[in-house]
């Protein structure tokens, strides 16, 4: 079963699903400043574009391109700078 997310007034959306693999999303993200909150593990992968990612404990951003991952664990918030529309898979373990 498909499960479509909406945050931030429309400006990120993601599908959600299980496989093999597990609970993954996969989305996109509008230019912006964001913050998110995790319930579990968090392995995001950049599909498309850059994400500028502030992780927890963090006073540096890092720049991701595609097919780079960042990891945040479980009950953290990180931020998130776009510049220009980017997309993402997550991997929830």
């Amino acid at each position: 079963m498909l499960k479509v997310n909406e945050y931030y007034d429309g400006k990120v959306k993601s599908i959600g699903f299980e496989n093999s693999d597990g609970k993954i999303t996969t989305g996109v993200m509008a230019a912006g400043e964001y913050e998110f909150g995790t319930n579990t593990i968090e392995h995001m992968t950049v599909t498309s574009g850059e994400l500028v990612v502030q992780l927890p404990g963090q006073n540096e951003w890092k720049t991701y391109k595609p097919f780079e991952t960042f990891v945040v664990e479980k009950d953290k918030k990180f931020k998130v700078k776009v510049s220009a529309p980017a997309a993402y898979r997550c991997l929830y373990l």
